[in-house]
């Protein structure tokens, strides 16, 4: 089960997002991950897709059982795959 601690190991493609903060102005976007790269998170919103930087950004996850996780972009930088086997911290949560 998907919790604010554990978000971090997760897949996170088909969850939706909002970026909270971004480096470069991205703050606001916000709809569902379609695709993750080691440095990227691939977000569909308003039927387009826009690539927002992990390391640059903090994200908003909607979790399954209706709580909320806020994560620093940079806990997320990896492989998916190898991401998933390792801890990372939330920086903060609401359920």
């Amino acid at each position: 089960m998907i919790s604010p601690e554990t978000v971090v190991r997760h897949e996170l493609v088909g969850l939706s997002v909002r970026v909270v903060d971004d480096a470069d102005d991205r703050a606001g976007i916000a709809g569902e991950v379609v695709e993750e790269t080691t440095r990227t998170l691939v977000i569909e919103t308003d039927g387009r897709t826009k690539t927002v930087p992990k390391a640059d950004a903090t994200f908003a996850f909607d979790l399954p059982d209706g709580g909320a996780a806020v994560v620093a972009g940079d806990r997320l930088v990896a492989r998916p795959a190898r991401r998933t086997e390792t801890t990372g911290d939330t920086i903060w949560h609401s359920a």
